[in-house]
């Protein structure tokens, strides 16, 4: 498999600054590119350390990059903020989801995905709403909302329930909160109201975990396709036809295996990009995360040729149930498995297109530094 890609930007943590992490980028009306991302800024790294969103800018498609910026601080009652998606919305404005957390007693904490919107291009940004007003605990992956083609803000999230919140060294125990179910929020007005779609996707497997982290893919027909992270060795889908009201039963995607990790996909011009982690839990694997979980390594980008209905090469036969024809059309981003990659977010460039994820820079977790690489068009 050709590794394919080259460094821009790498965000290295510090002795008060733990983790950054889990970005998303736009681009500005006056060319420039903006990364917006979770900084983590006191002692500690685990997912309800104080953070806030920061944002770095490119004025050369990517290839040197400003210092951080803050344009989003937590207030006063949250635990912190973090998990950004920025969005162009149908007015012109820029758009941001992000997620609040808050323990509104010593047993319970609350993580709510918040919309906020900017009318001068990220220099200032509306007092956040909440996209769903049922109070819970909700993951929103970065970089995963999306705008479809008639204008609808759509924010996928899994619902891990309400949540009584004994503390562990990692934060919280995600094993106390209920088996999680997909769910979607939406707005059609820009953002002014939202409202919750009543249909959910569940795990047919009735265990503790369930499905979280999902994606949203809107194919060139106006359907959707839901990807999901799980524990299951795959990304799990399923499919809508009536924007979102029902959906096909969920089954895993046999090409996308992978750890209990996220994928992002993306249209970059003519091409639709997956990147993902392809190696899923193995018996007999000794890479682990500090939490016990596979290790998110290496991270690779599929790329389809037809608008994301096929990630096989079109002038390969299968033998092998079409794996082979799925790697001829795969690429390393990273290749040393001694590292861990995880929470990609993607954007096309004039000559190519920007990937960035987490990089544990050789610490003991993946949740560590944030890595920008350019791949050009012409090294697929």
């Amino acid at each position: 498999m050709k590794k394919i890609g080259r460094q821009t930007l790498f965000l290295t943590t510090s002795e008060h600054n733990p983790r950054n992490g889990e970005s998303t980028f736009l681009r500005l009306n006056d060319g420039r590119i903006m990364l917006a991302f979770t900084e983590y800024y006191g002692e500690e790294w685990f997912d309800h350390a104080i953070a806030r969103i920061c944002a770095c800018y490119s004025s050369d498609e990517g290839e040197t990059w400003t210092k951080p910026v803050i344009i989003i601080e937590k207030d006063a009652e949250a635990q912190n903020i973090m998990s950004p998606s920025l969005l162009r919305l149908p007015n012109g404005n820029l758009g941001i989801v992000y997620l609040r957390k808050e323990f509104v007693n010593a047993q319970k904490l609350l993580c709510m995905p918040v919309f906020s919107e900017s009318t001068d291009e990220g220099k200032s940004w509306s007092a956040p709403v909440f996209c769903t007003d049922e109070m819970g605990y909700y993951c929103v992956i970065n970089d995963g909302c999306s705008v479809d083609h008639l204008g609808r803000i759509w924010v996928p999230m899994s619902n891990h329930g309400s949540g009584d919140d004994p503390t562990s060294d990692a934060g919280f125990a995600f094993q106390t909160y209920r088996n999680a179910v997909i769910q979607f929020a939406c707005s059609d007005d820009c953002g002014k109201t939202w409202r919750k779609l009543p249909a959910t996707i569940e795990s047919p497997f009735g265990d503790d975990i369930g499905f979280a982290e999902p994606g949203l893919f809107e194919f060139a027909d106006g359907r959707l396709w839901m990807y999901c992270r799980t524990p299951y060795g795959f990304q799990y889908q399923s499919f809508s036809d009536d924007r979102g009201e029902s959906w096909s039963p969920v089954v895993p995607n046999f090409h996308f295996t992978s750890p209990d990790a996220p994928m992002r996909v993306k249209q970059v011009g003519d091409l639709t990009l997956a990147v993902f982690n392809p190696k899923g839990f193995s018996c007999v694997s000794t890479t682990w995360e500090a939490w016990r979980s596979p290790k998110r390594t290496p991270i690779v980008c599929a790329v389809s040729r037809d608008g994301g209905k096929s990630f096989d090469s079109k002038n390969k036969t299968s033998v092998d149930g079409g794996f082979d024809a799925f790697i001829d059309n795969c690429y390393l981003l990273e290749d040393d498995e001694s590292s861990s990659y995880c929470y990609p977010a993607i954007l096309e460039t004039a000559d190519g297109f920007l990937v960035t994820y987490y990089h544990s820079n050789g610490g003991e977790v993946c949740l560590n530094c944030t890595k920008v690489v350019k791949v050009l068009y012409e090294e697929l």
